[in-house]
């Protein structure tokens, strides 16, 4: 009983202390024409192993990016198989390596030229965290692509419930501790880039998190800069949950801020726009 209650609080921790309103409605959600727009986005594979029976919806996504056409994005749960839809728009691209081994890819793509690249050696996991050097106005930031143990749980109560309360809270410890160790890589790697930085990606955790406030630190939390009504990131079946984020360095002005609700993977993207400040 005790380890159930443990369990159960983990749980509704995760998925339910998180705030996701921004009373904002003064701003206007339009993200600005002549600044740098980044999107991040977990696409679930583009329905590449078919967890969904629409088959087009892989070129959906593929659409709905195009049509937004960020100058940055970064894929969580890329497929490679997408590299010849996108080539022609974005020129410079780094997937991961790692995740390709795992069959799992990760992707930075980008209108501006990458002069380096790398991964975060995340231990023990098929999880990754990756960034990429781009050139933008004379100027040399670096993007962060991240995507953070899962706590692999299916988001329904009923199935929560029904598992074996032991098995349960083992899995979902162990999750959070790869996330705490996890973080603390991703904050000692951005602590000595020379460069300024924007860190997107899927957390796998919500910004109550001890998790969230490693990585983020001193940055700036686009939604809270510049998000208005919901921030829901994760299609939780009961609850809208925020655990995709955009975070940037203070050399950056936040203009815009944007969730968009389209159900084309589990997750909803986000894409903020910035403005470089040269004088921070």
């Amino acid at each position: 009983m005790r380890i159930l209650l443990s369990a159960t609080v983990l749980i509704l921790g995760y998925f339910l202390v998180d705030s996701f309103i921004k009373f904002n409605f003064s701003e206007v959600e339009t993200l600005h024409k002549n600044t740098l727009k980044v999107m991040s986005y977990n696409t679930r594979g583009f329905n590449k192993y078919e967890w969904s029976s629409d088959k087009s919806l892989g070129d959906k996504i593929i659409d709905f990016v195009l049509k937004e056409d960020p100058d940055i994005i970064c894929f969580q749960e890329f497929s490679r198989i997408r590299y010849h839809q996108l080539k022609h728009r974005y020129k410079y691209n780094y997937v991961a390596p790692g995740f390709y081994v795992n069959k799992v890819n990760q992707a930075i793509y980008s209108k501006f030229p990458i002069v380096n690249m790398g991964e975060l050696p995340f231990k023990h996991t098929n999880n990754i965290a990756s960034f990429a050097d781009i050139l933008y106005k004379n100027d040399t930031i670096r993007v962060y692509n991240l995507h953070l143990e899962s706590l692999k749980v299916v988001p329904d109560m009923e199935t929560i419930s029904n598992e074996e309360s032991s098995k349960l809270y083992g899995r979902i410890t162990n999750s959070f501790k790869k996330q705490q160790d996890q973080a603390t890589i991703v904050e000692e790697h951005v602590k000595a880039t020379p460069y300024k930085t924007i860190i997107c990606g899927d957390f796998n955790n919500n910004q109550y998190s001890n998790v969230y406030r490693i990585i983020k630190g001193d940055l700036q939390d686009t939604f809270n800069e510049k998000g208005v009504a919901y921030g829901r990131t994760y299609n939780f079946k009961y609850y809208p949950v925020r655990i995709d984020f955009i975070l940037a360095s203070k050399n950056f002005e936040v203009t815009a801020h944007k969730n968009y609700n389209i159900k084309l993977s589990d997750h909803f993207p986000v894409m903020a726009s910035f403005n470089l400040s040269v004088n921070k």
